[in-house]
């Protein structure tokens, strides 16, 4: 029997979604659970493979297991022996085997959050990236629009990414203020390790004015990772969402 959960999550006191032995990872909590609940070994697998102190709004997985069970007492299970970690269990659902959360998966969204502000976060702290000085929404955004499409991603990917190919197609980037909250929205089918985090950085550099609109088109174009802005912190980083074929 196939289960897909979706799940929110705090990565601040996470490895990130990876299973790793010595250290405390969503997916380890999460088949440490399902093996209590379920009284056999779970193996899940994850949407989206999330670094450490990335956060999740809409993470999606999947596993197996052969106990026969109701859907919600799969998510209540699940949270009550996850009630002592930062991760919440929202639905789950019985999928035909077919279904693959990573595979079967057509857009994942990625929402990074920035607070714009002289003054430090308290509440926010670990959830959103303090920027004291003003960025141009405006000028990030006409940069933005050079990063839409089929490119190679080589300037904005880690130089340990394991991917087979620097060419990536990122279908949306939205940035919006409200007040003193930015928000950019990164949409594509899949991602090369640190990409939204650098496309982020590299953004803010254009907002704080030490880029101009064209150097973050000629820094993709560079297809060179030394020509990068910045790497943006993981804290501010949530999985949003994750849309699957019908």
């Amino acid at each position: 029997m196939r289960f897909c959960i979706k799940l929110e999550y705090d990565g601040t006191n996470y490895v990130g979604w990876q299973r790793q032995e010595s250290s405390k990872s969503i997916q380890g909590c999460i088949e440490s659970a399902a093996k209590k609940l379920f009284n056999e070994d779970i193996i899940v697998y994850g949407a989206g493979r999330t670094d450490a102190g990335v956060h999740a709004l809409g993470q999606v997985a999947h596993f197996d297991c052969k106990k026969k069970i109701d859907d919600h007492k799969v998510r209540d299970g699940l949270n009550y022996y996850l009630k002592a970690e930062q991760i919440s269990i929202v639905s789950s659902q019985k999928v035909s085997d077919s279904f693959h959360a990573r595979f079967s998966a057509i857009d994942r969204t990625y929402v990074y959050k920035i607070l714009n502000r002289r003054s430090p976060p308290s509440i926010d702290l670990n959830r959103k990236w303090h920027v004291p000085i003003y960025l141009d929404v405006e000028s990030m955004n006409r940069a933005s629009e050079y990063l839409v499409g089929t490119h190679d991603f080589s300037t904005f990917r880690a130089a340990n990414c394991q991917s087979d190919s620097p060419v990536k197609k990122i279908d949306i980037v939205k940035i919006n203020k409200n007040s003193q909250d930015i928000e950019f929205e990164v949409v594509a089918k899949s991602f090369l390790y640190k990409q939204v985090r650098s496309i982020v950085g590299s953004l803010k550099c254009v907002g704080e004015g030490k880029w101009s609109v064209m150097d973050m088109k000629m820094a993709l174009e560079a297809c060179d990772r030394s020509r990068v802005g910045f790497v943006a912190p993981a804290h501010g980083l949530y999985l949003s969402n994750v849309n699957f074929k019908e």
